[in-house]
């Protein structure tokens, strides 16, 4: 889909100077995306007139252009394919003058016409690359880069290439088994296919049967990572399960079978009571002498995480398999050890284990089966309401109280923190302790670490960091829970972090129309700059928001939307890993200033291939002068004004010089010598001594190019 054609058509300048210096050339690219300065970089003097110099022979132009240097009319900013279809980047744009040279950068370097199905073509006017058979190595970021005489432009086109998803990663798992009815939770695909998610499709097989093969549709609108299978299930049934992941470009092939499930005779299992373990490092044992390894569930910076079951007692858990190559690295995760030590609450994720092996440290962690919150209450089937939302909120504050109890801060809460604990009910808990942190009086924290919708300005601005760090990131949650959109969402996270460094936000009328005004001031009491104003836990739980959440159940309740949070669910897929955790050395430098990292005054970086490829461009342009419009022979009466014109091409600018009968033309007050892309020379007040053969010579490192004319005065 080309949505460069899509709405109302735009015009996007982007010019600024660029200085060759043939030993070592300096390219200063300034902007952020596509709007970058408009600079004139003409050189050259100006017209003198007056008394007879001898020292002004020779010119360069003087600019009198007006409007942009180089445009884009009306560019593609996005385009999305299917893998195997054909994607054409094109960009059309104007110059001030030609000739025009163009070339496409990707992964930092110069997207040649050899490329394997690739197709370049560029004229004056626009530029094209057309890739035959898209596949996923293809997409990313086009930058077109365009030069003329006067300076360079650049825009950016986003390609993606969409395919069907991957299987899900892991096969699916039963909890909560009863005579009839069972919950399947799984993972997602390790690869989305380009494109978001959006549903799953349940099968069943009944074991015993004739063709094993036999797989019977359960369900093909699963919106979430887990299911409640209440139908086609028989006590004392013996079942397999699979799912397949389905996005707009198709369905994916089915993940792999789950173990085989014995339906009860009895009714719903209840939930074992609570206990919590003190955990010592087993450093004598791995964990394959106590635990069978399944399937992996997900990965992260630290490692991955695998599907456990015990040897003895077949609990299910979760292993985080920490990878621990350096007695550093091993500290990391013995720190997050000790701090779980100190965490045994119903809110709190637990951990029940730990082994230390040479190469890696691997947590054992209590198995959460509800998956994430907010992939929850997306669910058609599920109740979103303003005080289901503010029960959450009250859940979520209880397990920080706890926390911030032991004088321990997350700092990394956002919704993929927060998970259900099991597929039906409403109970919540706060999982991922890995950049938490214990704090110690008298002794500042500091950190460069965190996600950019949900870190705090302090964060940002590399101060000390506290328990109210974590309370800025609860409300923007509840901003998130509440409305679906951020309260800090810029176009890029230079820009988000310079919101929430500004503590920017607002309650959109249309988002929040159905919101009370008493959850909107529990927000802003959590969303202060000043980390002294921000609500603590203790009294956001009293906060009248909270105390009268129970009230509000009473009165008539509107469902709130969810189109809104299945978006932002759709884009928060959308983003890597690696881009959520970013390094804050940069991010603690973009609000000081236009010359910051991140911001217009920033310096491209491309690699040697493109800054070569960009060197080129003003190469292509090098031309020896040639005139486009030559002299004519003209005669004019005695006391009149004689304007002689030509029009010069040339690149580096040419200089000019004129001559009379092979002697150099001088400005004087009646003569005069200008050149602003014409070459022109103006004589007033004719008299006989006027007439001869004038020339104009233009002259660059490459050449130089000459015409004449015959000028009669008429006695």
């Amino acid at each position: 889909m080309d949505t460069g054609s899509m709405g109302p058509k735009k015009t996007f300048v982007s010019t600024f100077r660029m200085d060759f210096k043939p030993a070592a050339p300096q390219f200063v690219l300034k902007g952020i995306k596509n709007e970058l300065e408009d600079r004139d970089t003409a050189q050259g003097g100006s017209r003198k007139q007056g008394t007879i110099s001898t020292d002004i022979t020779s010119k360069r132009r003087v600019s009198t252009e007006k409007g942009p240097l180089l445009e884009f009319l009306d560019p593609q900013e996005q385009l999305e394919v299917r893998v195997g279809g054909q994607a054409r980047l094109h960009c059309a744009f104007r110059s001030c003058s030609v000739p025009v040279a163009s070339c496409w950068i990707y992964n930092r370097e110069q997207v040649v016409a050899g490329r394997p199905r690739t197709r370049v073509e560029s004229s004056d006017t626009d530029s094209s690359v057309e890739i035959s058979q898209a596949c996923p190595d293809d997409a990313g970021t086009y930058t077109i880069l365009v030069r003329n005489r006067r300076g360079l432009a650049q825009h950016t086109v986003t390609l993606s290439v969409i395919d069907r998803p991957h299987p899900p990663a892991s096969s699916p798992m039963v909890s909560q088994l009863s005579s009839c009815s069972l919950v399947l939770s799984w993972s997602g695909p390790s690869y989305d296919g380009g494109t978001a998610v959006t549903g799953y499709t349940v099968e069943v097989r009944r074991e015993g049967t004739e063709k094993p093969e036999d797989w019977t549709e359960v369900t093909t609108h699963c919106k979430n990572t887990s299911y409640r299978i209440r139908s086609v299930l028989e006590p004392l049934g013996e079942y397999r399960f699979r799912v397949r992941a389905y996005n707009l470009a198709g369905v994916s092939e089915p993940s792999e079978v789950s173990d085989r499930v014995k339906m009860e005779t009895r009714g719903e299992l209840k939930e074992e009571s609570q206990s919590y373990v003190t955990v010592t490092i087993d450093t004598t044992h791995k964990v394959k002498d106590h635990y069978n390894v399944h399937e992996k569930l997900g990965m992260g910076k630290f490692g991955q995480v695998f599907r456990l079951s015990h040897k003895e007692t077949g609990q299910v858990c979760a292993g985080k398999f920490y990878r621990a190559h350096s007695s550093k690295a091993k500290a990391v995760a013995r720190r997050e050890i000790e701090l779980m030590n100190c965490l045994h609450h119903p809110k709190l994720v637990q951990c029940l284990g730990a082994y230390d092996t040479r190469s890696e440290i691997i947590m054992v962690m209590e198995y959460i089966a509800g998956g994430e919150l907010f992939e929850r209450i997306v669910d058609d089937n599920f109740e979103h309401t303003e005080p289901t939302s503010a029960r959450y909120m009250q859940q979520l504050l209880e397990g920080m109280q706890y926390i911030h109890r032991q004088n321990i801060v997350h700092l990394d809460l956002k919704p993929e923190n927060i998970v259900c604990v099991d597929t039906t009910g409403t109970r919540i808990k706060i999982i991922d302790f890995g950049l938490a942190a214990k704090l110690e009086p008298g002794i500042p924290l500091m950190v460069m670490h965190g996600t950019p919708d949900f870190v705090a300005p302090e964060v940002i601005s590399y101060e000390p960091v506290g328990l109210a760090t974590d309370m800025w990131s609860i409300g923007v949650i509840c901003f998130i829970l509440l409305s679906g959109e951020l309260p800090f969402q810029g176009n890029s996270d230079a820009e988000t972090l310079s919101l929430v460094t500004a503590a920017c936000y607002e309650f959109d009328q249309e988002s929040f129309e159905d919101i009370s005004d008493q959850a909107k001031d529990f927000i802003t009491s959590l969303l202060k700059k000043d980390t002294r104003c921000r609500l603590l836990c203790d009294e956001a739980l009293a906060h009248p928001w909270m105390a009268s959440f129970t009230l509000l159940v009473r009165r008539p309740t509107k469902s709130l939307k969810k189109d809104k949070i299945r978006r932002f669910l759709a884009k928060r897929r959308w983003k890597t890993t690696g881009k959520a955790v970013l390094a804050l050395q940069r991010m603690a430098n973009l609000t000081n200033g236009p010359d910051s990292p991140g911001s217009p005054g920033e310096e491209a970086s491309w690699s040697p291939a493109a800054e070569q490829a960009i060197q080129n461009l003003d190469q292509e342009l090098q031309s020896e002068p040639r005139f486009q419009q030559v002299l004519r022979d003209t005669s004019q009466p005695r006391g009149s004004t004689a304007r002689l014109v030509c029009r010069v091409q040339g690149y580096p600018e040419p200089e000019v010089v004129w001559f009379k009968d092979e002697e150099p033309v001088e400005s004087s007050s009646r003569v005069t010598v200008g050149y602003d892309g014409m070459c022109e020379l103006v004589l007033t007040d004719l008299g006989p001594a006027d007439s001869g053969v004038y020339k104009c010579r233009a002259t660059n490192d490459l050449g130089e190019a000459l015409c004449s004319a015959k000028l009669t005065v008429e006695l």
